[in-house]
């Protein structure tokens, strides 16, 4: 028996249909008032509970083998530091807290690729750089950080078996809860993205990371973490690649990117207002200017992880949304 919280979100649903596939016996975990639908249809066992909870851990992790910890805030708002800290920090505290209790076999931790210190541009970002919670981007990232440097702790003290994955952007289909990459897809489509900033992020492909968190399970090494990443793709290219699926010319404006993090401090504050999920703030700014060179050759080394092209997991993830009827159509 495994279980898997966070189910519902992106990388959840689909790794829930991966271990499915694979012939596993599936529990999620899921917050009461939580939308199913991502798992509609799926033969697992749904158990109500909350990170938050220890004895909901408790109760939920009874004869579970293996624990897939997925569950958090992902946000590129500011002011989010309280909520993270007791969300992603204090929920895995009690996941390890549950897992000890309940004698849970192996723990697999999916942290982040912000979570790593940044070297200067132009080095490869790799397993060699420090979890370092001074050293990193915005909120969200120190959050991660702090989490994954406190599972770090707990395994060298004993009594857990953990493995850190760290992915980089996912892409891909089963986006029920339009992810912020998502949300850029869907304002292309629909015409509301009129301009772009100059830059690049890595992305992989949700099901080879659903795949990568398996294969984290059977083979890693515990205390020891994997990055999980795909392709470095430059802005303009990711334009063009979206262009050509949706059948909408891209945006040919670029706002400069000064410019852009100065409007992307006011736009949180629009985005909160209109209570719409954002597709750019100062802080998705910033990483867009960052260090986005991964290697996930540790990964592909001793795992056995792979990464497929970027422009089919953008292809379909179109083509998903279309399928869902969540692509908008420009009037």
């Amino acid at each position: 028996m495994v279980i898997v919280t966070g189910a519902t979100g992106h990388i959840g649903n689909v790794l829930v249909r991966e271990l499915l596939a694979g012939g596993m016996n599936v529990r999620v975990l899921v917050l009461p008032d939580d939308d199913t639908h991502p798992l509609e249809g799926l033969n697992v066992n749904i158990v109500q509970g909350d990170i938050t909870d220890l004895e909901s851990l408790k109760f939920a992790f009874k004869g579970v083998d293996i624990v897939f910890h997925l569950a958090g805030i992902i946000t590129i708002m500011p002011s989010m530091a309280t909520v993270l800290e007791r969300v992603n920090v204090g929920g895995l505290r009690n996941v390890i807290a549950a897992c000890r209790a309940c004698n849970v076999r192996r723990l697999v931790y999916t942290s982040s690729i912000h979570a790593v210190a940044e070297p200067p541009q132009g080095t490869v970002i790799d397993e060699s750089q420090p979890f370092s919670p001074e050293h990193v981007l915005g909120d969200y990232a120190r959050s991660k950080a702090r989490a994954t440097l406190l599972l770090l702790d707990e395994v060298k003290k004993g009594g857990i078996d953990a493995v850190i994955c760290c992915p980089t952007g996912v892409i891909g289909p089963g986006d029920f809860g339009i992810s912020n990459i998502g949300q850029l897809i869907i304002d292309f489509a629909s015409g509301y993205l009129k301009s772009y900033v100059s830059g690049a992020y890595d992305f992989v492909d949700v099901r080879d990371v659903a795949r990568g968190l398996i294969l984290a399970a059977e083979k890693g090494q515990s205390g020891r973490h994997y990055i999980l990443s795909g392709a470095q793709v430059q802005v303009p290219e990711l334009m063009k690649e979206l262009a050509r699926n949706i059948g909408y010319p891209a945006p040919t404006y670029r706002i400069p990117a000064v410019i852009a993090r100065a409007a992307g401090v006011l736009a949180s504050v629009y985005y909160r207002l209109i209570r719409r999920k954002p597709v750019f703030t100062a802080y998705s700014i910033d990483v867009l200017r960052s260090n986005s060179l991964v290697s996930s050759a540790r990964a592909c080394e001793e795992l056995g992880f792979t990464s497929r092209p970027w422009q089919e997991s953008i292809f379909d993830h179109v083509e998903w949304f279309r399928a869902e009827g969540m692509l908008p159509t420009r009037r």
